[in-house]
């Protein structure tokens, strides 16, 4: 696969028709920056990012896996996910962003990516096996998905996709929604 600006911007936009649950992603993506960075949030704002992460499979992710992952979020304390979620914010860079995310029970690198891009939906990449594979496919990078990817990897995963991201001159979010169509075409 040869991933090129017009690929990225042309599936990106088949997305919002393909997609059913785009309406309510491209509302989050509009409101859950601002909220999260101004701590204007409630329980279920942050709640709905790790069931997205599962959910947006449409019920082909393993379902004990899902609720388990969910289950383990909801484990945590409202005040310590304000704190983890503004230290996130607060971190310049990359990794000590998820090294705050993951520290909450149930998010692991995956579900502390979907936190990522719907704080910076201009700046990063949820990763998941089907957008890696897309990425592996095209020859931007090697090995296979790490199951689950480690903080390093995901670094590699989003130098990757922030190289795509100025070669195309798009934000994230559009190349997120590319990736997720391509993958599963």
């Amino acid at each position: 696969m040869n991933l090129t600006r017009s690929l990225v911007e042309s599936t990106a936009e088949a997305y919002a028709g393909r997609e059913p649950l785009y309406a309510v992603e491209q509302e989050h993506v509009e409101i859950l920056p601002e909220t999260i960075r101004n701590g204007e949030y409630g329980w279920r704002d942050v709640e709905w990012v790790v069931q997205w992460y599962y959910r947006r499979h449409l019920g082909a992710y393993p379902d004990e896996k899902r609720r388990d992952g969910e289950a383990a979020f909801r484990d945590n304390g409202f005040e310590d996910v304000l704190d983890r979620l503004a230290a996130a914010v607060e971190s310049d860079d990359t990794a000590g962003k998820l090294r705050h995310l993951t520290a909450l029970d149930g998010v692991d690198v995956p579900v502390g990516s979907a936190f990522l891009l719907f704080m910076f939906p201009d700046r990063y990449v949820v990763v998941g096996q089907r957008e890696w594979g897309v990425v592996r496919e095209a020859g931007e990078l090697e090995g296979p998905y790490p199951d689950p990817p480690s903080i390093e990897e995901y670094l590699t995963y989003e130098g990757v996709c922030r190289d795509l991201i100025e070669r195309f001159d798009v934000d994230a979010w559009t190349l997120y929604r590319a990736l997720w169509r391509l993958g599963a075409d």
